[in-house]
Protein backbone atom coordinates (compact mmCIF):
# COMPACT_ATOMS: atom_id res chain seq x y z
CA UNK A 1 0.00 0.00 0.00
CA UNK A 2 1.51 3.46 -0.85
CA UNK A 3 2.75 5.36 1.99
CA UNK A 4 3.06 9.13 2.79
CA UNK A 5 4.79 11.25 -0.16
CA UNK A 6 8.01 11.61 -0.99
CA UNK A 7 10.20 14.68 -0.12
CA UNK A 8 9.56 17.24 -2.28
CA UNK A 9 12.91 18.21 -4.42
CA UNK A 10 11.96 21.17 -6.29
CA UNK A 11 11.60 24.69 -4.12
CA UNK A 12 8.58 26.61 -4.37
CA UNK A 13 8.39 28.68 -7.72
CA UNK A 14 9.35 32.46 -7.40
CA UNK A 15 6.41 35.13 -7.99
CA UNK A 16 6.37 35.26 -11.79
CA UNK A 17 6.85 32.07 -12.02
CA UNK A 18 3.24 31.62 -13.99
CA UNK A 19 2.81 28.74 -16.32
CA UNK A 20 2.09 30.72 -19.74
CA UNK A 21 2.69 27.78 -21.51
CA UNK A 22 -0.48 26.10 -20.58
CA UNK A 23 -3.62 25.59 -22.88
CA UNK A 24 -6.09 28.45 -23.05
CA UNK A 25 -8.66 26.66 -21.74
CA UNK A 26 -6.81 25.56 -18.43
CA UNK A 27 -5.58 28.13 -15.67
CA UNK A 28 -1.88 29.61 -15.09
CA UNK A 29 -1.36 29.84 -11.14
CA UNK A 30 1.44 31.99 -8.89
CA UNK A 31 3.31 30.43 -6.06
CA UNK A 32 5.24 32.28 -3.88
CA UNK A 33 5.57 32.13 -0.09
CA UNK A 34 4.74 28.79 0.01
CA UNK A 35 0.57 29.96 -1.19
CA UNK A 36 -1.31 29.51 -4.17
CA UNK A 37 -3.33 31.98 -6.71
CA UNK A 38 -4.91 31.67 -10.01
CA UNK A 39 -4.75 35.27 -11.70
CA UNK A 40 -7.08 35.29 -14.96
CA UNK A 41 -4.57 35.19 -17.80
CA UNK A 42 -7.64 37.89 -19.77
CA UNK A 43 -7.99 40.23 -17.50
CA UNK A 44 -5.80 39.66 -14.30
CA UNK A 45 -8.54 39.37 -12.03
CA UNK A 46 -8.58 36.13 -9.36
CA UNK A 47 -10.21 33.10 -11.28
CA UNK A 48 -12.70 30.86 -8.66
CA UNK A 49 -14.21 27.61 -8.20
CA UNK A 50 -17.34 28.05 -9.85
CA UNK A 51 -20.26 25.33 -8.76
CA UNK A 52 -22.48 25.78 -11.21
CA UNK A 53 -19.70 25.50 -13.79
CA UNK A 54 -17.55 22.78 -11.89
CA UNK A 55 -14.46 24.47 -13.65
CA UNK A 56 -12.66 27.88 -12.37
CA UNK A 57 -14.47 31.27 -13.56
CA UNK A 58 -13.59 34.89 -14.11
CA UNK A 59 -16.17 37.28 -11.80
CA UNK A 60 -15.19 39.93 -14.03
CA UNK A 61 -14.41 39.07 -17.59
CA UNK A 62 -16.53 35.21 -17.82
CA UNK A 63 -12.80 33.43 -18.70
CA UNK A 64 -13.43 30.07 -17.74
CA UNK A 65 -10.49 27.43 -17.34
CA UNK A 66 -11.26 23.74 -17.11
CA UNK A 67 -9.55 21.28 -14.60
CA UNK A 68 -7.96 18.77 -15.75
CA UNK A 69 -7.42 16.09 -13.32
CA UNK A 70 -6.11 13.50 -15.64
CA UNK A 71 -2.94 12.88 -14.92
CA UNK A 72 -4.10 12.51 -11.39
CA UNK A 73 -4.23 9.26 -9.55
CA UNK A 74 -7.78 8.51 -8.73
CA UNK A 75 -8.60 8.62 -5.05
CA UNK A 76 -7.41 5.28 -3.70
CA UNK A 77 -7.42 3.73 -0.11
CA UNK A 78 -3.71 3.68 1.62
CA UNK A 79 -2.86 1.11 4.89
CA UNK A 80 -3.71 2.76 8.07
CA UNK A 81 -0.98 1.23 10.06
CA UNK A 82 1.64 0.78 7.95
CA UNK A 83 0.93 4.67 6.91
CA UNK A 84 1.25 6.23 10.30
CA UNK A 85 4.24 4.24 11.26
CA UNK A 86 6.13 5.78 8.45
CA UNK A 87 4.50 9.40 9.43
CA UNK A 88 5.45 9.37 13.20
CA UNK A 89 9.05 8.41 12.09
CA UNK A 90 8.24 11.02 9.66
CA UNK A 91 6.98 13.58 12.17
CA UNK A 92 10.06 12.26 15.12
CA UNK A 93 12.31 14.46 12.53
CA UNK A 94 10.53 18.59 13.55
CA UNK A 95 10.45 19.69 10.16
CA UNK A 96 6.87 20.27 8.92
CA UNK A 97 4.65 23.40 8.04
CA UNK A 98 2.76 25.35 11.24
CA UNK A 99 -0.84 24.26 11.61
CA UNK A 100 -1.24 25.36 15.05
CA UNK A 101 -1.34 29.00 16.11
CA UNK A 102 -0.82 32.18 13.47
CA UNK A 103 0.37 32.26 10.04
CA UNK A 104 0.80 35.23 8.40
CA UNK A 105 1.00 35.39 4.48
CA UNK A 106 1.68 38.20 2.35
CA UNK A 107 -1.37 38.41 -0.41
CA UNK A 108 0.32 38.34 -3.92
CA UNK A 109 -2.14 40.70 -5.13
CA UNK A 110 -2.06 43.69 -2.92
CA UNK A 111 1.19 43.04 -0.64
CA UNK A 112 -1.78 43.11 2.22
CA UNK A 113 -1.00 41.01 5.38
CA UNK A 114 -3.70 38.18 6.36
CA UNK A 115 -3.42 35.83 8.92
CA UNK A 116 -4.04 31.56 8.24
CA UNK A 117 -5.34 30.46 11.84
CA UNK A 118 -4.76 26.76 12.65
CA UNK A 119 -5.19 24.09 10.30
CA UNK A 120 -7.28 26.73 7.77
CA UNK A 121 -5.24 26.23 4.49
CA UNK A 122 -7.56 28.92 2.11
CA UNK A 123 -9.30 31.80 2.36
CA UNK A 124 -9.89 35.24 0.64
CA UNK A 125 -7.53 38.11 1.13
CA UNK A 126 -9.18 40.76 3.92
CA UNK A 127 -8.47 43.21 1.53
CA UNK A 128 -8.64 42.45 -1.97
CA UNK A 129 -10.68 39.31 -1.79
CA UNK A 130 -7.91 37.28 -3.72
CA UNK A 131 -8.45 33.91 -3.05
CA UNK A 132 -5.24 32.54 -1.50
CA UNK A 133 -4.18 29.15 -0.47
CA UNK A 134 -1.10 27.59 1.71
CA UNK A 135 0.58 25.35 -0.82
CA UNK A 136 3.32 24.24 2.28
CA UNK A 137 0.62 21.97 3.78
CA UNK A 138 -1.59 19.33 1.71
CA UNK A 139 2.16 18.20 -0.37
CA UNK A 140 4.17 18.58 3.16
CA UNK A 141 5.93 14.99 4.09
CA UNK A 142 4.83 15.23 7.51
CA UNK A 143 1.08 15.63 6.72
CA UNK A 144 -0.93 12.97 5.41
CA UNK A 145 -1.54 13.82 1.79
CA UNK A 146 -5.16 14.75 0.57
CA UNK A 147 -6.30 11.94 -1.79
CA UNK A 148 -9.41 12.88 -3.12
CA UNK A 149 -11.47 16.16 -2.73
CA UNK A 150 -15.58 16.03 -3.48
CA UNK A 151 -16.37 19.17 -5.36
CA UNK A 152 -19.68 21.49 -4.57
CA UNK A 153 -22.54 20.97 -6.35
CA UNK A 154 -24.88 23.04 -4.02
CA UNK A 155 -24.64 26.63 -5.42
CA UNK A 156 -24.68 29.32 -2.86
CA UNK A 157 -28.11 30.42 -3.88
CA UNK A 158 -29.37 27.09 -3.54
CA UNK A 159 -27.95 26.78 0.17
CA UNK A 160 -29.40 30.32 1.01
CA UNK A 161 -32.89 29.56 0.05
CA UNK A 162 -31.85 25.89 1.91
CA UNK A 163 -31.15 27.94 4.81
CA UNK A 164 -33.89 30.68 4.69
CA UNK A 165 -36.66 27.23 4.82
CA UNK A 166 -35.10 26.13 7.90
CA UNK A 167 -34.60 28.73 9.84
CA UNK A 168 -38.58 30.68 9.36
CA UNK A 169 -39.64 26.66 9.96
CA UNK A 170 -38.00 27.03 13.43
CA UNK A 171 -40.88 29.16 14.91
CA UNK A 172 -39.19 29.85 18.43
CA UNK A 173 -36.31 30.97 17.14
CA UNK A 174 -35.91 34.46 18.64
CA UNK A 175 -36.40 37.44 15.70
CA UNK A 176 -33.06 38.12 16.43
CA UNK A 177 -31.69 34.93 14.97
CA UNK A 178 -33.29 35.31 12.38
CA UNK A 179 -31.80 37.91 11.53
CA UNK A 180 -28.78 36.13 10.31
CA UNK A 181 -28.09 37.62 6.99
CA UNK A 182 -27.24 40.39 8.64
CA UNK A 183 -25.54 38.83 12.26
CA UNK A 184 -24.26 35.70 10.86
CA UNK A 185 -21.13 34.48 8.66
CA UNK A 186 -22.19 32.08 5.71
CA UNK A 187 -19.81 30.66 4.32
CA UNK A 188 -18.50 27.52 2.13
CA UNK A 189 -15.73 25.40 3.63
CA UNK A 190 -14.10 22.12 2.51
CA UNK A 191 -13.85 19.77 5.75
CA UNK A 192 -10.99 17.92 6.26
CA UNK A 193 -12.09 13.86 6.63
CA UNK A 194 -11.19 10.72 6.46
CA UNK A 195 -12.80 7.54 5.02
CA UNK A 196 -12.43 3.69 6.44
CA UNK A 197 -12.66 0.71 4.70
CA UNK A 198 -12.65 -2.87 6.78
CA UNK A 199 -12.52 -6.39 6.27
CA UNK A 200 -13.11 -8.02 9.59
CA UNK A 201 -13.64 -11.80 10.97
CA UNK A 202 -15.39 -12.01 14.51
CA UNK A 203 -15.36 -15.02 16.97
CA UNK A 204 -18.01 -14.75 19.54
CA UNK A 205 -20.01 -17.13 22.61
CA UNK A 206 -22.90 -16.13 23.53
CA UNK A 207 -26.61 -17.42 23.97
CA UNK A 208 -29.82 -17.34 21.65
CA UNK A 209 -32.80 -16.87 23.87
CA UNK A 210 -37.11 -18.15 22.45
CA UNK A 211 -39.64 -17.09 24.07
CA UNK A 212 -42.49 -19.29 25.15
CA UNK A 213 -46.24 -18.97 27.10
CA UNK A 214 -47.34 -20.44 30.04
CA UNK A 215 -50.65 -19.96 32.03
CA UNK A 216 -50.09 -19.68 36.01
CA UNK A 217 -52.39 -18.71 38.42
CA UNK A 218 -56.15 -19.93 38.21
CA UNK A 219 -59.55 -18.13 38.47
CA UNK A 220 -59.44 -14.48 38.71
CA UNK A 221 -55.88 -14.57 38.92
CA UNK A 222 -55.24 -16.49 35.87
CA UNK A 223 -52.53 -15.22 33.56
CA UNK A 224 -49.90 -15.89 30.70
CA UNK A 225 -46.34 -14.99 31.19
CA UNK A 226 -43.65 -15.05 28.41
CA UNK A 227 -40.28 -16.67 29.65
CA UNK A 228 -37.31 -17.29 27.62
CA UNK A 229 -35.06 -20.58 27.27
CA UNK A 230 -31.49 -19.96 26.60
CA UNK A 231 -29.18 -22.21 24.35
CA UNK A 232 -25.49 -21.96 24.09
CA UNK A 233 -24.64 -20.44 20.74
CA UNK A 234 -21.36 -19.63 19.29
CA UNK A 235 -19.93 -19.04 15.66
CA UNK A 236 -17.76 -16.52 13.41
CA UNK A 237 -18.69 -13.56 11.48
CA UNK A 238 -16.99 -11.58 8.94
CA UNK A 239 -17.75 -8.05 8.18
CA UNK A 240 -17.08 -5.81 4.83
CA UNK A 241 -17.16 -1.57 5.78
CA UNK A 242 -16.59 0.83 2.80
CA UNK A 243 -16.05 5.10 3.20
CA UNK A 244 -17.00 5.29 6.90
CA UNK A 245 -16.85 9.08 6.85
CA UNK A 246 -15.07 10.87 9.91
CA UNK A 247 -14.87 14.76 10.79
CA UNK A 248 -11.16 15.03 11.51
CA UNK A 249 -11.78 19.23 12.53
CA UNK A 250 -12.59 20.17 15.60
CA UNK A 251 -14.59 23.34 16.41
CA UNK A 252 -17.55 21.64 14.15
CA UNK A 253 -21.03 20.73 16.23
CA UNK A 254 -19.99 16.73 15.47
CA UNK A 255 -23.22 15.45 16.31
CA UNK A 256 -25.25 17.40 13.71
CA UNK A 257 -22.05 17.62 11.07
CA UNK A 258 -22.50 13.75 11.69
CA UNK A 259 -26.02 13.46 10.52
CA UNK A 260 -25.32 15.15 6.88
CA UNK A 261 -24.46 12.01 5.80
CA UNK A 262 -24.58 10.14 4.05
CA UNK A 263 -21.89 11.27 1.45
CA UNK A 264 -21.72 10.57 -2.08
CA UNK A 265 -17.97 9.13 -1.74
CA UNK A 266 -17.71 7.54 -4.96
CA UNK A 267 -18.10 11.22 -6.60
CA UNK A 268 -14.79 12.18 -5.24
CA UNK A 269 -11.99 13.76 -7.81
CA UNK A 270 -8.68 13.63 -7.78
CA UNK A 271 -7.53 16.63 -5.47
CA UNK A 272 -6.34 19.48 -7.74
CA UNK A 273 -6.34 22.64 -5.74
CA UNK A 274 -8.01 24.26 -8.29
CA UNK A 275 -11.53 22.86 -6.28
CA UNK A 276 -11.19 24.77 -3.42
CA UNK A 277 -10.20 28.56 -4.99
CA UNK A 278 -12.55 31.19 -3.72
CA UNK A 279 -13.70 28.97 -0.79
CA UNK A 280 -12.41 28.52 2.84
CA UNK A 281 -10.40 25.23 3.24
CA UNK A 282 -9.47 23.05 6.60
CA UNK A 283 -6.69 20.13 6.69
CA UNK A 284 -6.97 18.13 9.05
CA UNK A 285 -6.76 18.61 13.25
CA UNK A 286 -7.12 15.22 14.02
CA UNK A 287 -4.82 12.43 12.35
CA UNK A 288 -6.22 9.15 10.22
CA UNK A 289 -5.10 6.85 13.37
CA UNK A 290 -6.23 9.65 16.04
CA UNK A 291 -10.06 10.00 14.20
CA UNK A 292 -10.19 5.53 13.56
CA UNK A 293 -11.89 5.54 17.78
CA UNK A 294 -15.36 7.40 16.15
CA UNK A 295 -15.42 4.57 13.53
CA UNK A 296 -14.34 1.94 15.46
CA UNK A 297 -17.62 2.38 17.34
CA UNK A 298 -19.55 2.07 14.20
CA UNK A 299 -17.45 -1.16 13.10
CA UNK A 300 -19.03 -2.56 16.89
CA UNK A 301 -21.97 -1.61 16.73
CA UNK A 302 -22.60 -3.33 13.01
CA UNK A 303 -20.08 -6.10 14.06
CA UNK A 304 -22.86 -6.74 17.22
CA UNK A 305 -25.93 -6.39 15.02
CA UNK A 306 -24.09 -9.07 12.54
CA UNK A 307 -23.98 -11.64 15.52
CA UNK A 308 -26.81 -11.07 16.96
CA UNK A 309 -28.53 -11.60 13.74
CA UNK A 310 -26.37 -14.82 13.34
CA UNK A 311 -27.30 -16.34 16.86
CA UNK A 312 -31.02 -15.68 16.11
CA UNK A 313 -33.80 -16.70 18.14
CA UNK A 314 -36.12 -13.74 19.59
CA UNK A 315 -33.73 -12.49 21.73
CA UNK A 316 -29.21 -12.54 22.37
CA UNK A 317 -26.69 -12.33 25.01
CA UNK A 318 -23.04 -11.98 23.94
CA UNK A 319 -21.12 -12.76 26.31
CA UNK A 320 -17.76 -13.24 24.38
CA UNK A 321 -16.30 -11.81 21.10
CA UNK A 322 -12.78 -11.23 19.51
CA UNK A 323 -12.20 -8.86 16.52
CA UNK A 324 -10.04 -9.55 13.70
CA UNK A 325 -8.84 -6.92 11.38
CA UNK A 326 -8.22 -8.72 7.37
CA UNK A 327 -7.97 -5.38 6.35
CA UNK A 328 -8.03 -1.23 7.65
CA UNK A 329 -7.52 1.30 4.66
CA UNK A 330 -8.42 5.08 4.65
CA UNK A 331 -8.75 7.91 2.75
CA UNK A 332 -8.16 11.82 3.40
CA UNK A 333 -11.05 13.54 1.68
CA UNK A 334 -12.25 17.11 1.44
CA UNK A 335 -16.13 17.51 1.48
CA UNK A 336 -17.93 20.36 1.39
CA UNK A 337 -20.12 22.09 3.96
CA UNK A 338 -21.90 25.37 3.75
CA UNK A 339 -21.84 26.97 7.03
CA UNK A 340 -23.67 29.33 9.01
CA UNK A 341 -22.54 30.89 12.25
CA UNK A 342 -24.48 33.22 14.19
CA UNK A 343 -23.57 34.52 17.86
CA UNK A 344 -26.95 35.16 19.97
CA UNK A 345 -26.24 36.44 23.24
CA UNK A 346 -23.01 35.77 23.17
CA UNK A 347 -23.13 31.94 22.40
CA UNK A 348 -22.48 30.79 18.85
CA UNK A 349 -25.07 28.49 16.78
CA UNK A 350 -24.06 26.65 13.66
CA UNK A 351 -26.39 25.63 10.65
CA UNK A 352 -24.22 22.96 8.26
CA UNK A 353 -25.75 22.27 4.96
CA UNK A 354 -24.31 19.34 3.10
CA UNK A 355 -22.66 20.51 -0.31
CA UNK A 356 -23.49 18.02 -2.37
CA UNK A 357 -27.03 16.48 -1.43
CA UNK A 358 -28.36 19.79 0.26
CA UNK A 359 -29.05 18.36 4.23
CA UNK A 360 -29.37 20.73 6.78
CA UNK A 361 -28.78 19.98 10.51
CA UNK A 362 -28.33 23.07 12.80
CA UNK A 363 -28.70 24.37 16.16
CA UNK A 364 -31.16 27.10 17.58
CA UNK A 365 -31.52 29.18 20.32
CA UNK A 366 -35.12 29.53 21.67
CA UNK A 367 -36.97 32.49 22.34
CA UNK A 368 -38.17 32.74 26.02
CA UNK A 369 -40.33 35.67 24.72
CA UNK A 370 -42.42 33.45 22.30
CA UNK A 371 -42.70 30.55 24.56
CA UNK A 372 -43.86 32.67 27.16
CA UNK A 373 -46.90 34.07 25.23
CA UNK A 374 -47.70 30.32 23.41
CA UNK A 375 -48.18 29.45 26.68
CA UNK A 376 -50.17 31.89 27.65
CA UNK A 377 -52.57 31.50 24.68
CA UNK A 378 -53.37 27.96 25.13
CA UNK A 379 -54.09 28.63 28.75
CA UNK A 380 -56.59 31.53 26.97
CA UNK A 381 -57.66 28.76 24.53
CA UNK A 382 -58.05 26.07 27.11
CA UNK A 383 -60.12 28.56 29.58
CA UNK A 384 -62.23 29.10 26.72
CA UNK A 385 -62.95 25.67 25.80
CA UNK A 386 -63.81 25.07 29.30
CA UNK A 387 -65.79 28.47 29.92
CA UNK A 388 -68.01 27.47 26.54
CA UNK A 389 -68.48 23.84 28.07
CA UNK A 390 -69.65 24.55 31.74
CA UNK A 391 -71.91 27.46 30.21
CA UNK A 392 -73.83 24.46 27.75
CA UNK A 393 -74.06 22.29 30.98
CA UNK A 394 -75.99 25.40 32.91
CA UNK A 395 -77.94 25.83 30.13
CA UNK A 396 -79.36 22.62 29.99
Amino acid sequence: MPGPPPLPGDAPLAVDDVDHDASPERAAFQITEQTRTYPCRQCGDQLLFSIELQKLACPSCGFEAEIDTSDLAAPTERDLRSTMGQLRSLVGSGDGPQVEGEKEIVCQNCGGHTTFTGTLTAKRCPYCATPIQRDDVHDAPVRLPVDGVLPFQVAEKQATDAIEKWINSRWFAPTEFKKYNEKGSFRSVYAAYFTYDAQTHTSYQGQRGEHYTVTVGSGDNQRTETRTRWYPASGTVRNAFDDIAILANTGFDRGRVAKLEPWPTGGAKPFSPEYVAGHLCRTYDLDAEESFPEARQQIDAAIESTIKRDIGGDVQRISRRSTSYDALLYKHLLLPIWLLTVVYEGKPFQVFINGVTGEVQGQRPWSKVKIALAVIAALIVIGVIIAITQGSRGST
